[in-house]
């Protein structure tokens, strides 16, 4: 999940002390900024409280993400590692035996992310509305890595055996992000209240 793991270079030799330290200090940038910008929005999280966060000095965040723009993409990308694939996809598939019903389960993962203490609401929604230009580089690959989670809804849709995957991943997601903002403003039970919903879809999409 981490930007780089230490490991061998391609050529199979050892990394140098050099270059350990860097790969540490990007990773320590970059596990400050997916801190802040998960709790915070990346609109009220400047460049100094992650240089303070991840004690690093200015001209080495510089060195290794040349905007906060750049970090803001690789935190995005990171979110998704973790948080569509190691998390919800990995989470619907632990907790349904039935492949066919990881659609619905995708909604208990949610219930559950709601009612944790440290529940954060959705990087990709609050990076979405908090950068409105649909040509802003950050905007887009928001709408990519959101596409990449209608994309593992599709895969459960078809799972479901429903007639058509695609529309009812749409339909899923929709109610996904519903639920996601109404449990950021209060409604932990949003996700329960879907959940009845998305089963009402499927059946009357097979």
């Amino acid at each position: 999940m981490h930007a780089t793991d230490g490991g061998r270079d391609p050529e199979g030799h050892p990394p140098t002390k050099g270059a350990l330290r860097a790969s540490g200090a990007r990773e320590r940038i970059l596990e400050a900024a997916y801190s802040l910008f998960s709790r915070h929005g990346i609109r009220l999280v400047g460049i100094d409280a992650i240089i303070s966060e991840a004690d690093v000095a200015k001209a080495t965040l510089y060195h290794h993400f040349p905007s906060k723009d750049a970090l803001v993409l690789a935190f995005l990308d990171l979110r998704e590692q973790r948080w569509t694939y190691g998390w919800l996809k990995a989470e619907a598939e632990r907790t349904a035996a039935d492949p066919a019903d990881r659609a619905v389960a995708v909604f208990d993962a949610l219930d559950a992310w709601f009612h944790r203490p440290d529940y954060e609401g959705c990087s990709f929604i609050n990076t979405l509305l908090e950068i409105a230009d649909r040509d802003d580089p950050i905007h887009e690959a928001t709408v990519r890595h959101l596409a990449a989670v209608r994309g593992v809804v599709e895969r459960f849709a078809e799972q479901a055996a429903v007639k058509d995957a695609r529309e009812t991943a749409y339909q899923v997601q929709i109610l996904m992000m519903g639920a996601i903002v109404s449990a950021s403003r209060g409604d932990l039970d949003a996700a329960r209240r879907a959940r009845s919903l998305v089963v009402s879809l499927l059946a009357g999409s097979r």
